[in-house]
């Protein structure tokens, strides 16, 4: 009698179980309905065709990578593992190009599958999946960083053609402004161009979030995703593909297809945090933060000149000329002497409406003054651009108009999806950030099925505030997340360059890496100094801070190559070990 698997009669019952599973698949996508695949709305739990297919090809690229770093794998043990970068302006972005360079160093990029991002490290995703071979050889990407940048008439040409369109706004503003002035390239393919690329790079997710949701809806509505074969609610599991993003539905059906948003417009939804209102009270000085004053009057202000501010700091990043950054210069000193000079206006106790007045009187005399100092610059191209320039985005700023997109479920006839979207023919994404500061959503529980999650933090917020947003966002939607021991958030102010949290037998881990740390930061203070040296809302970086915050970012990866191997060895256990939950439990007779 036989009292054991012998190797075929497992392997026969995996193949089957694998069968099984992928028949599940298929029954799912159909819901029930035999012309699902004619909808252009796809609602299922499970990846759509062609993003399985390309996980499928890259998973043998990450099967020759593990066997040249000597991990014993085979091919049906793969271990699905994550790089998800976190957001923080051009810290992040700067940070993302320096972790993946040092990877690709350590011959560990291509352990990588996906690559996920969100807020600014997206601005750098975006740029580096310009080159399709980039994982190759990561020197051209941090060469762009430092490179000549775009010229500020190029960047008007795109910034003019979008002026033309019905919901023109400070998206489209941001997104030229983020990608001339701080990634130095104007990249016009549209994301859904990458759907037919070989698997050379890890497979990329971008997240955002729908205002609407984040700020009053259910947890469903809040997580959108984009790759290069769809878009939609991670949660509520429906989406369309990418290509079909911004176009009419109704009911459920395509009612009018508009062309796909480019690169350019993409970086303006995915890292526009100060879309929402709230965002701005970050920035605001003790004497515009008096408490108990809760009309807006003051962050009305604020925005308006934050606004000003980093549209000139911006846009002088796209010009070499000596006296137009002169100019620039002295419209800078203008506006902050305006500002600063405002401060006893507002300490005189005033009434809502009152504050209101004030604000909306003194945003107005910024803006003249940015008129004034136009019209005294001397006649020639750069006043010409200055001008056109001022005349698309001072209306935008006023107003703060940010960018909509068509809604997809509009009036979409399903139970699970809230009523904010199913009544509004029109959505508003912004960075995902405002939610989580990483883009843990779309990789927890059984979709993609993560056994490791390499995380390189560099967010302005309290250390670890992202892992415990992410923990409490798990347990909301039931998906399982690591443990985080409560000893070790009392190191948040001078934390370790880097943690494991550890799952069980066949849940995901997290490689959790601070930027800056103990390793790189004498104590706490400087850990706090080197946050604000590098803010997330300042003038695009000089050359010394581009290169600062890339090789601390470089060394971070390289001083824990250790650790990454040994955790990479136990994603493929863990991967082993979910392969084995599938098997009977009891012996074949």
């Amino acid at each position: 009698m036989q009292t054991g698997y012998t190797s075929l009669s497992v392997s026969v019952i995996y193949l089957w179980l694998l069968i099984l599973v992928e028949l599940a698949k298929a029954e799912q996508n159909m819901e029930g309905n035999t012309t699902a695949s004619q909808k252009p709305i796809r609602q299922s739990r499970f990846l759509c065709s062609g993003e399985q297919e390309y996980v499928h090809k890259r998973k043998k690229v990450v099967l020759e990578s593990l066997s040249s770093l000597g991990i014993n794998c085979s091919e049906d043990s793969v271990p699905h593992i994550t790089l998800l970068a976190s957001g923080g302006g051009q810290r992040a972005a700067v940070g993302l190009v320096g972790s993946l360079y040092q990877m690709a160093k350590d011959d560990l990029l291509d352990t990588v599958l996906y690559l996920g991002g969100v807020s600014g490290s997206t601005w750098s995703m975006s740029t580096i999946y310009s080159d399709p071979q980039w994982s190759i050889s990561m020197d051209a990407a941090v060469s762009q960083l430092s490179g000549p940048g775009v010229e500020l008439q190029e960047a008007l040409a795109w910034l003019g053609e979008r002026a033309k369109e019905e919901h023109f706004s400070l998206t489209d503003i941001w997104g030229v402004l983020t990608s001339a002035g701080i990634m130095k390239q104007m990249d016009l393919r549209r994301l859904s161009d990458e759907a037919s690329r070989n698997a050379t790079n890890p497979y990329p997710i971008y997240s955002a979030t729908e205002k609407y949701c984040f700020s009053n809806g259910p947890i469903e509505g809040k997580w959108f995703e984009v790759s290069p074969h769809e878009a939609g609610f991670t949660e509520l599991g429906l989406f369309i593909e990418t290509s079909l993003l911004g176009s009419k539905f109704e009911g459920g059906e395509l009612l009018e297809r508009k062309p796909e948003m480019d690169m350019v417009k993409l970086q303006g939804v995915l890292g526009c945090a100060l879309a929402h209102e709230d965002a701005i009270k970050d920035f605001l000085p003790p004497w515009l933060n008096v408490p108990g004053q809760v009309d807006g009057a003051a962050e009305e202000y604020m925005r308006v000149y934050h606004a000003l501010v980093t549209v000139v700091a911006m846009t002088r990043s796209t010009v070499k000329d000596p006296t137009a950054l002169s100019d620039l210069d002295n419209l800078q000193k203008i506006l902050e002497e305006m500002f600063n000079d405002s401060q006893s206006a507002w300490q005189v106790s005033k009434s809502s409406e009152e504050r209101k007045s004030l604000a909306q009187q003194l945003s107005l005399k910024l803006l003249n003054e940015v008129e004034i100092w136009s019209q005294g610059l001397e006649e020639g191209a750069f006043k010409t651009h200055v001008s056109l320039l001022i005349s698309q985005v001072l209306p935008k700023i006023m107003k703060w108009e940010w960018g909509t997109t068509e809604n997809f479920l509009y009036q979409y006839q399903d139970s699970t999806v809230p009523p904010c979207l199913v009544t509004k023919d029109r959505i508003n994404l912004i960075d995902a950030g405002l939610v989580i500061n990483v883009a843990y959503p779309p990789f927890l529980g059984n979709k993609r099925d993560i056994d490791l999650i390499i995380a390189p933090e560099y967010s302005a917020g309290n250390i670890f505030e992202t892992l415990t947003f992410a923990r409490d966002y798990a347990a909301e939607v039931n998906k399982s997340f690591p443990e985080i021991d409560d000893k070790v958030l009392e190191e948040r102010e001078w934390p370790k360059d880097c943690y494991v949290f550890e799952g069980n037998e066949t849940e995901l881990s997290i490689i959790y890496m601070p930027l800056f740390n103990r390793n790189n930061c004498k104590d706490a203070e400087e850990v706090k100094a080197r946050m604000d040296e590098f803010s997330t809302f300042q003038r695009p970086f000089s050359q010394d801070k581009i290169e600062f915050v890339l090789e601390t970012a470089k060394a971070n990866m390289k001083n824990n190559k250790h650790i990454l191997l040994r955790e990479i060895n136990k994603a493929v256990l863990r991967r082993q070990n979910k392969r084995k939950s599938f098997l009977p439990a009891c012996p074949l007779v």
